[in-house]
């Protein structure tokens, strides 16, 4: 097991917690999980539990519409962002190996009170491909335990699932600010422009500034919320921008499986320019009130055939029932 995967497992206090009522759905099973790897903290997601809440405006770029007829692309629109560390526990610190991967929810506030949003993460592939494999994971993760013989049952589950493998064991260095931090969303959608016409894509953020992590010298000294003291400070200097790209498919590319990303040689459609200015200064309400959602969309973007996206939906719907 990777330090990062032994450290998730030793959260887990009773490992018997982890036995599933067969007749619940797998959306149950994930959001009880979770919380039996990270604990009961009313008020808060039961992932990505601490963050922070920033807002600002949504430019689109010129030929933005031949991509979507997404009403986003045809004018400015206001933006509200939500930065995030990895698991449940809302004072995880910001250099805590399991705080990654770190995630970003953006909302773009419509016409008429409507809005969508976008929710990516800071690792390209999700761990799996399926619900079931997911529970499946997090299961494993509580079974292990420091007496468990090899192979552990985490062990035995990343043998098997070499996306998994693969998410456990990639490099994740800590980034000198949520301003230069790179941002996937695992999920393809279908963009349809104003001619109907239809391609698959994945988000992908990208700070205008250019990704920065830090060496081992300099993550050793940080403290432990240094990320989120930092993009408070820097936004009372000078905005912070992102730019929102789509990376399409090729023909024959396959939609399903958020744990398999394209090859990088796949084109990149720049929508537009996120500025963002201003720590939102009601973050604690907010915190509480803001549920994004992937399957949040509008016209000019729709669902693809990838599972996850209406399953994490559900689990989602889990979180804002138990921080509420």
């Amino acid at each position: 097991m990777t330090p990062r995967l032994l450290a998730i497992a030793l959260l887990v206090a009773a490992p018997s917690l982890s036995a599933q009522t067969p007749d619940k759905s797998v959306a149950e099973r994930i959001a009880d999980d979770f919380i039996t790897l990270f604990g009961s903290h009313p008020g808060f997601r039961i992932n990505h539990a601490k963050g922070i809440v920033v807002t600002g405006l949504f430019v689109p770029s010129p030929g933005a519409t031949s991509l979507s007829r997404a009403p986003q692309l045809t004018g400015t629109t206001p933006v509200i962002v939500r930065f995030s560390n990895a698991t449940g526990i809302p004072t995880i610190p910001d250099n805590d190996p399991n705080a990654a991967p770190r995630g970003i929810a953006i909302r773009f506030s419509l016409r008429g009170g409507a809005f969508t949003d976008i929710v990516a993460f800071s690792h390209n592939g999700f761990v799996v491909g399926t619900g079931e494999e997911f529970v499946a994971f997090l299961d494993a993760l509580i079974a292990t335990t420091p007496s468990s013989p090899h192979p552990t049952p985490i062990e035995a589950f990343l043998g098997g699932h070499p996306h998994a493998l693969k998410f456990a064991t990639d490099p994740k260095p800590m980034p000198a600010s949520f301003a230069n931090e790179t941002w996937f969303g695992n999920d393809a959608l279908i963009f349809v422009n104003a001619k109907g016409e239809r391609q698959a894509g994945r988000y992908k953020i990208v700070p205008v500034a250019g990704p920065q992590y830090l060496d081992s010298a300099a993550a050793a000294k940080t403290a432990p919320h240094y990320l989120f003291h930092e993009l408070s400070r820097r936004l009372v200097q000078h905005p912070v921008q992102l730019r929102v790209l789509v990376q399409l498919a090729n023909p024959g590319d396959q939609t399903v499986d958020a744990s398999a990303p394209w090859p990088d040689d796949r084109k990149l459609v720049e929508l537009g320019v996120i500025t963002l200015t201003t720590v939102a200064p009601d973050n604690a309400a907010l915190e509480k009130q803001l549920a994004f959602d992937p399957i949040h969309l509008c016209d000019g973007i729709e669902l693809s055939d990838d599972p996850l996206l209406i399953l994490r939906s559900a689990v989602y719907a889990r979180s804002v029932a138990h921080r509420r």
